[in-house]
């Protein structure tokens, strides 16, 4: 059996891209995008995308070139998911709350050929550009993305998308993919615990995490999507081409302001939606609205509390809980459903769904280890370790970066820096990053165990969790509280004497900082490193 050779007939390279001919073959006059006034069917969107590609040859784009864009969830954006890979090129999403220095470094460690911005994002393009130029580095051609439904004018550079995309042959012959290794793109991380790294993702691993969403998640056929989660995350945690895999339309909103939201709920017929739990506070904080139909819903980038998920069940929201990160394309754990716990009273039913779950089925294993001896740590939802994932889905490595690479690989495992727990019915649940876990006279303290517990007080909108110096115990819990609104009043002593009901006397806040509002980065992480920064200027209390 060794001796029967591969054929074009039965190997062809795994590729997400092969989504977009096959949706244009089979649903092409379905709806694939829409965006204000604008709609378009999927053969209009297949033929987009290959005279865009079309373009990107003919401006001198090679295999491997890094083609970047910075622009909210807009039809664009989408179609260069495509269009990108289609010229053989690497595609780069950068995440708009950057600062000006932070693009600039991404676009001269990725060596960009090609910048696509925003109308909204040309100040932000023209102030990276000249820190770029300033550093002696070639800049990237430029092409600006007018707003398709109502243009603007805005102009930066000669290059204007529309104008590509309408002079693009769709005819043109494009590059063939050869191996399913090679580059498909390229993707930032957030550098919550160090300086953000390149991931590169290959196109195997996106075409195999696609499938491993939808199944995982459920996606039946013609799904109808809404733009939540910005496209720039892990390239919208590859759904972008999942929803071509389904024939589904991509609903696009620049922002996601709860009247927005929605309106398109109720406009569209919204049946899926991807966010970070911090979507579920901008929906909640208004008038929260009854839905009329269930909207099923992905969710990660941060923990959400039980009490949180309750609320949103309650008004419709069908809330899947994911656990994910860069390097591993997008969701790694979702907390997939079991039929019995239906029967459960709906808090039960939360605090389950908080949990992130077992691996998704494009992961050949998923763990959580000792990270000194490597050995799995015992089934029990207690005992601590770090969180461990191996398969196809993995990112390829680091760009450019050997010493963390050899960091991130250890034992046939990608190390996450993440500690967990196993249950006895094996879904996995995140208890916190390594270096956030607090170390209090040899007693492990779980961050977010405590920042659970006071969000759970009535005038606690916002809670964040980290070490500060003890003389006696080496470390101890400090907390930074944001109120819940302005009538709220926050006592220190009180919400210690919360906490002290709640939890074990080593694990209470030894101190209690009010604070406006938490510090984050641009993905709306909460930056710890400048909180423990903080609070090791402070003094604890005596408890």
């Amino acid at each position: 059996m060794d001796a029967l050779p591969k054929r074009p007939a039965n190997y062809v390279p795994l590729s997400p891209v092969g989504f977009l001919p096959r949706a244009s073959a089979v649903y092409g006059d379905r709806t694939s995008v829409v965006y204000g006034r604008l709609r378009f069917t999927w053969t209009r969107t297949y033929e987009r995308c290959r005279r865009l590609a079309a373009s990107l040859l003919s401006l001198g784009v090679r295999k491997n070139d890094v083609v970047s864009v910075i622009a909210p969830n807009v039809p664009a954006l989408y179609e260069m998911h495509f269009a990108v890979p289609m010229a053989a090129a690497v595609l780069n999403t950068i995440n708009t709350r950057l600062d000006a220095r932070s693009v600039a470094a991404i676009l001269k460690h990725s060596q960009a050929g090609v910048l696509f911005v925003d109308y909204e994002y040309v100040r932000l393009a023209r102030d990276a550009l000249l820190i770029v130029a300033d550093a002696g580095v070639p800049t990237p051609l430029l092409a600006v993305i007018d707003d398709i439904d109502m243009p603007t004018g805005v102009r930066l550079g000669e290059l204007q998308y529309e104008e590509l995309v309408s002079n693009g042959d769709p005819a043109a012959e494009l590059p063939s993919l050869v191996d399913e290794w090679d580059a498909v793109a390229l993707n930032y991380t957030s550098g919550t615990t160090s300086a953000p790294k390149g991931v590169v993702y290959s196109h195997r691993g996106a075409y195999l995490n696609t499938l491993g969403q939808l199944l995982s998640w459920g996606v039946g056929a013609e799904p109808v999507f809404l733009w939540t989660l910005p496209m720039f995350h892990c390239n919208g945690w590859t759904l972008t081409w999942g929803m071509a895999a389904r024939g589904g339309v991509n609903v696009c909103i620049r922002q996601n302001r709860a009247a927005d939201v929605y309106r398109a709920i109720s406009d569209y017929g919204i049946t899926h939606m991807c966010c970070a739990p911090v979507v579920f506070n901008i929906l909640m904080d208004g008038e929260a609205r009854q839905l009329a139909a269930p909207v099923h819903v992905l969710t990660g980038g941060a923990p959400p509390t039980a009490a949180l998920l309750d609320r949103v069940e309650r008004i419709g929201f069908r809330v899947t809980h994911s656990y994910g990160l860069t390097e591993a394309t997008g969701p790694a754990l979702a907390c997939e459903w079991r039929h019995q716990w239906d029967l459960m009273p709906l808090p039960e039913r939360s605090r389950l769904k908080a949990r992130q779950g077992a691996s998704v089925l494009s992961l050949a294993d998923a763990n959580v280890l000792d990270s000194n001896t490597m050995a799995s740590v015992p089934r029990d939802g207690k005992s601590l370790g770090e969180i461990v994932l191996r398969g196809s889905s993995i990112m390829k490595g680091y760009l450019d970066n050997p010493a963390a690479n050899e960091e991130a690989f250890k034992g046939g495992w990608f190390m996450t820096g993440d500690v967990g727990v196993v249950h006895s019915d094996g879904y996995i649940e995140i208890k916190d990053r390594s270096k956030d876990v607090i170390i209090s006279g040899g007693e492990n303290i779980c961050s977010k165990e405590v920042e659970e517990v006071l969000l759970q007080h009535h005038a606690v909108a916002d809670a964040a969790v980290v070490a500060m110096p003890h003389p006696h115990w080496g470390e101890t819990p400090c907390a930074f509280l944001v109120a819940g609104n302005k009538a709220a009043v926050l006592c220190k002593d009180e919400v210690v004497a919360f906490c002290r009901k709640r939890m074990s006397r080593f694990m209470v806040p030894r101190e209690v900082v009010l604070v406006d509002a938490l510090p984050t980065n641009a993905l709306g992480k909460v930056e710890k490193v400048k909180l423990r920064d903080a609070a090791r200027n402070l003094v604890p209390s005596k408890l």
